[in-house]
């Protein structure tokens, strides 16, 4: 690598980089992580608005004594490159390559393997605390959190303890440019963009400064008196009410600037707060001028125009439609979404029903709850997240949705393997956390004309909620019934007399489909259904069960207490003793790579199965003659 950056080997570098050097160094920076992404998508609008920000935070604290972390993980491509890895961009997310979240299999200077929002700040309490009780005072945790980010309750709660602790040796670094995906939004936001246009405090501030410098009493008296300056000239009085030292607002492009700012943190030995203004996707004009989410984290695109590559029809653009057509039919339908209005695909609900779209922040938790009084004032609620934050929001689904059976539906966009982002974003856990929900039902389309049909279906419940989840990508060919077992779809019934019956979970269906035609070829009749609703699972699945030599339940989520584990269960309370094997995703934590390159890996392909079933049935066929050869 040329330039700069073919001298940077880590952190070292960039503090014996003079100063004059260092916007060289930025546009160099800029100039790979456009290139980077341009071919293999990425993060890239967070990181060019980072990019003299994270040169200030190497020039003045020490990766990775001072443990710098990063929320969301997302924005940490520069640190990468700063770190010694800008040579793995050529490779970024692609399996095998750079991560496109912070990873400490990659670099001792990455700490933590964060891609969920809000966290960074309990990260730095922890790590902090751990200094002083080890009596390591020479070091310092650094977090650096958006404005976006801080819209969740668990950064105000860590606010909440850092700030109990006067010595307690953090930096929170606000990288505050008015957006998570969108534009940030809530009373916080308001009061953030306040600070960003209203420079009367630190115009004030000069003032005294130049004018009664030299006057100490005079001085100490107005600066008795700040508190009532800054409620009038400036909100930063909210963050101080709290106890945290505050520096700011500071140019966060302004490399010197930020230098500046935080030595003055960092000397301070206790918790403040840099507030650094920024610009996302600053540096590159297409990502600049790009209202809906300044290239927040585009696919490939033409580096020149900034023109995405066609994506097709995917699966979300199938839910935001049929949703704008049951908006339309229903006043009560409302939509909630936790700061990802587009990526969920409710920008088209809020085209049309504006008043009825509620965007409650980096918030899961709260979005859930909020859903639960929707409900209960007469509205069903439609609540649109990635499969993966389900998680975050487990204890309000349970006892504020279910407890209460309340009508509220909630969608899983991006459910079970989504590859590129890597283990975080993986949403392979919820049909395991959701099968204890008593009263919840589970939706999983196996095409996109059974994802509008259970939608409809799932907004129709009325005595408790509803979950409708679905893959990333492009959405799944139609694939018809040819029957109904119960309120199940039979996908395929053999002309022979059935060996194994096939239950394949949503998308999992085709896969089954595939399994079954390579089965034939080995004379091994299957039966295909997809049970559409997958919690309760349909009584009648028992006695068809029962008429098979072997049940294989094929689902794109973790193996352990999922759909698998539900449908041994309903076979042995029926007192069917049919085996059950289960094939679904190993229960560890997914390397990023390309969804189908994971599915191969774990062994959920047609081909796989059919090899893994025809073993399983020889086995059994032979354990069952075997008395008959004694």
């Amino acid at each position: 690598m040329s330039g700069l950056l073919g001298s940077i080997a880590g952190p070292h570098d960039v503090k014996r980089l003079a100063a004059e050097e260092l916007p060289r160094l930025a546009g160099e920076i800029r100039d790979l992580l456009v290139d980077s992404c341009a071919r293999f998508g990425g993060h890239l609008g967070p990181n060019l608005g980072v990019v003299e920000l994270t040169i200030a935070l190497h020039r003045v604290f020490d990766s990775p004594r001072d443990p710098i972390v990063w929320d969301t993980g997302h924005q940490s491509y520069v640190h990468k490159v700063l770190t010694g890895r800008a040579g793995g961009f050529d490779a970024l997310k692609q399996e095998g390559g750079l991560s496109g979240y912070p990873s400490q299999a990659e670099s001792e200077h990455d700490f933590v393997e964060n891609s969920h929002a809000s966290t960074a700040l309990s990260y730095a309490d922890g790590l902090a605390k751990a200094f002083k009780l080890r009596g390591e005072r020479d070091r310092t945790a650094v977090a650096v959190i958006g404005d976006g980010a801080l819209t969740g309750g668990m950064a105000w709660e860590a606010l909440n303890n850092i700030a109990a602790v006067k010595d307690l040796p953090v930096v929170i670094v606000v990288n505050d440019n008015g957006r998570s995906y969108s534009p940030t939004i809530g009373g916080l936001a308001s009061h953030l963009s306040s600070l960003r246009v209203n420079r009367r405090y630190e115009d004030f501030l000069d003032y005294v400064k130049d004018k009664i410098g030299n006057v100490p009493v005079l001085y100490d008296a107005l600066h008795g008196v700040k508190k009532g300056v800054k409620d009038v000239l400036a909100p930063q009085v909210m963050f101080e009410d709290l106890g945290l030292k505050y520096v700011g607002p500071i140019d966060g492009h302004d490399e010197q600037a930020m230098e500046a700012a935080l030595r003055k943190a960092r000397g301070f030995r206790g918790p403040v707060i840099v507030h650094a203004l920024t610009q996302k996707g600053r540096g590159y004009t297409p990502a600049e001028n790009h209202d809906e989410d300044q290239f927040h984290s585009p696919g490939a695109f033409d580096r020149a125009t900034g023109a995405e590559k066609p994506k097709g029809r995917i699966w979300t653009n199938v839910f935001s439609e049929e949703l704008v057509r049951l908006g339309k039919e229903r006043e009560d339908l409302v939509a909630i979404t936790a700061a990802m209005l587009h990526p969920t695909g409710l920008n088209a609900f809020a085209e049309h029903f504006p008043e009825r779209i509620y965007d409650v922040g980096i918030a899961e938790q709260h979005a859930l709850t909020s859903a639960a009084g929707l409900a209960l004032g007469g509205l069903h609620p439609v609540v649109a997240v990635y499969a993966t934050f389900l998680n975050r929001a487990f204890d309000q689904l349970l006892m504020d949705v279910a407890l209460h059976r309340l009508p509220v539906t909630v969608v899983l966009d991006r459910a079970g393997v989504t590859g590129d982002d890597g283990a975080s974003h993986n949403g392979m856990w919820d049909l395991s956390i959701l099968q204890v929900v008593p009263g919840l039902r589970i939706a999983v389309p196996r095409d996109g004309d059974r994802l509008a049909e259970l939608l409809r279906e799932a907004v129709e419940v009325t005595d408790g909620p509803t979950v409708l989840r679905f893959p990333k990508g492009p959405v799944a060919g139609s694939v018809e019934a040819v029957g109904k077992l119960g309120e199940m779809d039979v996908l395929l019934t053999p002309a022979a007399e059935p060996d194994v019956l096939l239950v394949g979970v949503g998308p999992m269906a085709q896969v089954c489909l595939d399994a079954a035609a390579l089965l034939d070829a080995q004379g091994i009749a299957a039966t295909v259904v997809d049970p559409r609703w997958v919690k309760p699972l349909d009584e009648a699945l028992a006695p068809a069960a029962a008429v098979h030599k072997l049940v294989a339940v094929v689902e794109d989520n973790g193996r352990v207490g999922g759909v698998g584990d539900a449908v041994a269960r309903l076979l042995r309370d029926a007192e069917v003793d049919v085996p059950v094997r289960t094939f679904g995703i190993p229960q560890e934590f997914l390397d990023h790579a390309k969804r189908a390159a994971i599915l191969g890996r774990v062994g959920l392909t047609g081909q796989d199965l059919a090899r893994r079933i025809t073993e399983a049935v020889a086995r059994r066929t032979s354990s069952a003659a075997e008395p008959a050869r004694r």
